[in-house]
């Protein structure tokens, strides 16, 4: 049997990093065996799924390199093929209609709540006759679920998982507007898709002994299913957004590379061997379910970061541009930068790019990097190189801004020789002359090599913004 698996997000916020996981996860194990990945977007909470969410869970997985298989099927759009499933468990005998009333629901869980109890709902329409209806109730359908013995799934991860069946209650299959639960929505699209093996996270096995129930009613097969742990902080906790708990959407925008990205969440939770960075072909060829560990997996910015920098590094100059122009729409200043990388300036980047990605661990180092070429004259200081700029630091800029103006040709070499000969004549140090100009000519005091600033802004812009500080 062919695999087929598939993410089923909900779209009632942005693509989680969880989300991001379980759909890399479902990609993996159907790409490794030759199989499809579907996607189904469950749109059926009407209040709060949004179009901007679709969107935004689309654009996410496509910037992550997880693509699907055929059409994206959206769940609101089945709500007929459920009610039809609903009908045929009534017409069959394992469902029936439930007239209780939301004040009867709310006692009957309040009685379970004092003794104890977790099924909520006492079956009281169960077996009722239901000409004893009373007039105008619109009525539920329920599922029959078995009274007593065990619902069992054997998880391609936790194991075998046993529910005792007196403990699970008659689920609602269809409210009294008639439109579908969730549970029943679920079980009729997996198998309307011909889905094979569920791949999820682990706050979904309790719906796995309530699907199962829905499956075995319908006498339809089960597919294989794989509960991964959720993702924890690093302290163990659950995730939050002070850990990393984002959408992938503010990933990209704070500068991570989407196959560092990937190779980051396929490590969390799941190991082979001691190897840590993987190619696409690589992950494909050694994913399977059996080395997924049964405890959660803690989320690491400083990891992350540190993968993201071995990308950069090993990226080409070129593709690191193109990085940062997708990347620039995504931020508040991205129009203001994108209009300041003119064709030179961007020959400019390219020159720096060796230099600036060997310190950066994000595409946004990367730009900060470069903001002694993207900044407009006279360009800003921040707040160390204004204190670097004293009376004495600019009176030595003003001395060797005429010397400079005589090198030629204007190379790294011909300059680095003129400020050592000029340090030397003022029984200064090297870094007591560097220091001042890479404020004047930078804004910063870290930048690139001094002397591959000043070839890489020329000698005109370079004398310019010398002019410009010293004529403050």
């Amino acid at each position: 049997m062919s695999v087929v698996a598939r993410f089923a997000p909900s779209p009632t916020g942005f693509l989680h990093i969880g989300g991001a996981r379980t759909a890399l996860f479902n990609w993996l194990y159907a790409r490794s065996r030759g199989g499809k990945m579907l996607l189904r977007i469950e749109d059926t909470d009407r209040e709060r799924s949004t179009q901007a969410a679709i969107d935004a869970i689309l654009d996410g997985l496509s910037w992550l390199g997880i693509d699907w298989d055929g059409e994206v099927v959206y769940q609101f759009s089945r709500s007929a093929r459920h009610r039809e499933a609903a009908e045929q468990l009534l017409a069959s005998g394992h469902a029936y209609r439930c007239y209780a009333s939301p004040e009867e629901l709310a006692q009957m869980r309040e009685a379970a709540r004092r003794e104890g109890r977790t099924r909520l709902y006492d079956g009281r329409w169960r077996d009722r006759d239901p000409g004893e209806a009373p007039p105008g109730v619109k009525p539920t359908i329920r599922l029959k679920a078995p009274l007593s013995g065990e619902t069992v799934i054997e998880d391609q991860v936790q194991g075998r998982v046993v529910w005792q069946n007196e403990n699970l209650d008659d689920l609602v299959l269809l409210r009294s507007d008639g439109t579908p639960t969730y549970m029943l929505a679920v079980v009729v699209d997996d198998h309307d898709m011909a889905v094979t093996n569920v791949i999820r996270g682990d706050d979904h096995l309790t719906n796995a002994a309530r699907q199962k129930q829905i499956y075995d009613a319908l006498g339809w097969p089960v597919p294989a299913m794989a509960h991964i742990p959720l993702i924890h902080g690093p302290d163990g906790s659950k995730l939050s957004k002070r850990h990393g708990a984002l959408g992938v959407d503010a990933y990209r925008a704070m500068g991570y590379l989407p196959v560092a990205l990937r190779n980051y969440l396929i490590r969390l939770g799941w190991s082979h061997g001691d190897q840590e960075i993987f190619s696409t072909e690589e992950m494909i060829a050694a994913f399977d379910l059996p080395q997924i560990g049964r405890s959660p997996a803690r989320f690491d910015f400083a990891k992350l970061e540190s993968l993201n920098g071995h990308y950069i590094r090993s990226s080409p100059d070129a593709a690191l541009l193109a990085a940062i122009n997708q990347l620039l729409p995504h931020l508040a200043n991205g129009a203001a930068i994108a209009e300041t990388l003119n064709p030179r300036v961007r020959e400019q980047f390219l020159a720096a790019m060796p230099s600036l990605k060997e310190r950066a661990k994000t595409l946004i180092d990367l730009i900060e990097g470069a903001h002694f070429l993207l900044a407009a004259r006279p360009i800003s200081l921040d707040e160390k190189a204004a204190a670097l700029l004293t009376p004495e630091a600019l009176a030595l800029l003003r001395e060797i801004e005429g010397e400079l103006a005589a090198v030629e040709p204007w190379t790294a070499e011909q300059t680095e020789r003129a400020v050592r000969a000029f340090a030397e004549r003022k029984g200064a140090k090297l870094g007591a002359v560097a220091q001042p100009l890479r404020a004047a000519l930078t804004g910063r005091t870290t930048s690139p090599g001094i002397f591959e600033v000043m070839v890489l802004l020329g000698k005109s812009e370079s004398l310019a913004r010398i002019t410009d500080r010293i004529g403050s």
